[in-house]
C-alpha cells in the first residue's frame, strides 16, 4: 500500500486546468486575433497557456454555455493552437518518426489524432494531422506545448534535412482557429461556406471559401463530443467572420469560452495535456491503445515502442478510467481509496457536470484490478470519503458526423 500510496503522489503532478493554465507568467500574454473582439463581447479575459484568452463571457455563465453547445452551437476561439503545415515529399515518413499514428493509410483530406512520443515512451503532446490533399499535413497541436513541440519539429527536420529528406516546416504565425460547435453547427454555417458541410465527415478536411474569405480551411472536428468543425482563417478576417456568423443566427451561435470548452470535453471523456497526460504516461495508460496503429505496432518503429508494446501487453500497471459520483465534486490530485480504505490511484480531472444534473464526472488513474466498470470507489475530498463508482466514457454520449 505504501508504495502505491508513493506511486501516484509522485507521478504525473501535474496542476489542474483553472490554476495550471489561467495562472499569471513572468513574460506578458499574447493576444490572439480575436483579442479585441472578446473584449468587446465582454470575455473575462485570463492568461491561458500564455495568451490572453476568454474562460467565459458576460452574458452567460459557463454552465450555461455548455448547455448551449450541447442544445444549438457556440464558437470558440481557439486561435491560440499551434498550426503547422509540413511540406515535402518525405513529410509523413519524417512525422511518423515522433508519433504512433499511422498517416500513410489515411487518404487524402483525412485526419487522425495522434501523439509525440518520448524514447521512454511517455506522452510529450496530443494533435490532431491533416492529410491533405494538396500535398502538406496540417497539424493543430496544444498552445501550451507550443515551446517544445516546436523544439522537437524543428529538431529532428535538422536531422532529416542532414539525411537528405526533403521535408519543410511552415508555422502559420497568428492565423485564427473558430471552433463551431453544436447540432445547429451545419444548419449556421453552410449558407457562409462554399463546400457542401454534408458531405465533409468526422475528421475530414477541406479548403473553403468562408464568408466570401477564400482559403480557410475547414476540418470536422472538435472538443466537445458535438459535431463542429474548427476552421482556420487569415488573421485579418477572423473578427469579420465571427461578427457574420453570429449576426446571421439570430442567436442560435453564441460566443463560448475556455470554461465550457473544458466540462464539454470532460463530459466527452477526453484528456487535456498536463492534467491527464504527460511526459510520465504513455499511450497504454492513457487509455488510448487505439492511436497507436496497427502497422506501427508491427514495425515498432515508433519513439518509446519498446516500453509502449510491453505495456500493451502487460496485465499490470495503472489505466485512465471515469467516474461518477454524488455531492462533492472531485478535482485533480483528489486520491482515489478502495472500499477498503486502500489508496489505489488519483483523479487528474473532475467537475459537475452540467448535462447530468446532480451528477459529478471525473477522470484519473487506478490500478488494473479496480478498472472494471461498476466498481466502487471512494474519494478523499476535504478528509471525508465520498462514494464513486468507475463507469464508462464518454459520460455523454457523443454526437460526430460519421458517414454511415
Amino acid at each position: 500500500m505504501l508504495n502505491i500510496a508513493r506511486q501516484y503522489r509522485n507521478a504525473s503532478k501535474v496542476t489542474p486546468l483553472i490554476s495550471r493554465k489561467f495562472s499569471s507568467d513572468k513574460s506578458a500574454p499574447k493576444k490572439t486575433c480575436l483579442y479585441d473582439l472578446n473584449v468587446k463581447h465582454h470575455g473575462k479575459m485570463v492568461d491561458f497557456a500564455g495568451y490572453f484568452m476568454p474562460v467565459q463571457y458576460a452574458s452567460e455563465g459557463i454552465a450555461a454555455s455548455h448547455k448551449h453547445t450541447r442544445s444549438h452551437c457556440s464558437l470558440f476561439d481557439v486561435s491560440h493552437m499551434l498550426q503547422t503545415n509540413i511540406h515535402g515529399k518525405d513529410n509523413v515518413k519524417f512525422l511518423e518518426g515522433l508519433m504512433v499514428g499511422d498517416i500513410q493509410s489515411l487518404p487524402s483530406n483525412h485526419g487522425t489524432l495522434s501523439v509525440f512520443t518520448t524514447d521512454d515512451g511517455g506522452i510529450i503532446d496530443d494533435f490532431i494531422v491533416n492529410k491533405t490533399s494538396l500535398g502538406y499535413l496540417y497539424v493543430v497541436s496544444n498552445a501550451g506545448c507550443r515551446d517544445k513541440d516546436l523544439s522537437l519539429l524543428n529538431s529532428k527536420l535538422a536531422q532529416a534535412k542532414k539525411d537528405g529528406l526533403d521535408v519543410d516546416i511552415e508555422i502559420l504565425e497568428g492565423r485564427g482557429l473558430l471552433a463551431v460547435q453544436g447540432p445547429l453547427m451545419m444548419s449556421i454555417l453552410q449558407p457562409h461556406v462554399d463546400i457542401p458541410l454534408n458531405q465533409l465527415y468526422f475528421m475530414t478536411t477541406s479548403v473553403a471559401t468562408v464568408c466570401g474569405v477564400p482559403n480557410c480551411r475547414i476540418t470536422r472536428c472538435g472538443y466537445t463530443g458535438e459535431d463542429g468543425v474548427e476552421i482556420s482563417v487569415p488573421p485579418e478576417a477572423a473578427a469579420d467572420i465571427v461578427d457574420k456568423l453570429l449576426n446571421s443566427s439570430k442567436g442560435a451561435l453564441k460566443l463560448a469560452g475556455l470554461g465550457a470548452r473544458d466540462s464539454l470535453r470532460l463530459e466527452a471523456g477526453l484528456c487535456l495535456y498536463g492534467s491527464d497526460m504527460d511526459e510520465k504516461i504513455n499511450p497504454i495508460e492513457a487509455s488510448l491503445a487505439w492511436l497507436v496503429a496497427k502497422r506501427r505496432r508491427l514495425a515498432a518503429d515508433f519513439p518509446g515502442a519498446t516500453n509502449i508494446l510491453k505495456e500493451l501487453k502487460s496485465t499490470t500497471g495503472r489505466r485512465r478510467v471515469g467516474f461518477v459520483s454524488r455531492g462533492p465534486p472531485a478535482r485533480g490530485h483528489t486520491p482515489i481509496h478502495s472500499k477498503d480504505g486502500e489508496l489505489i490511484g488519483e483523479i487528474t480531472s473532475g467537475c459537475p457536470s452540467p448535462s447530468l444534473p446532480g451528477v459529478n464526472v471525473s477522470m484519473g488513474y487506478v490500478e488494473r484490478p479496480y478498472m472494471k466498470n461498476g466498481t466502487e470507489v471512494q474519494f478523499e475530498i476535504r478528509k471525508k470519503m465520498i462514494n464513486a463508482q468507475v463507469t464508462k466514457m464518454p459520460f455523454v454520449p457523443t454526437k460526430y458526423y460519421i458517414k454511415k
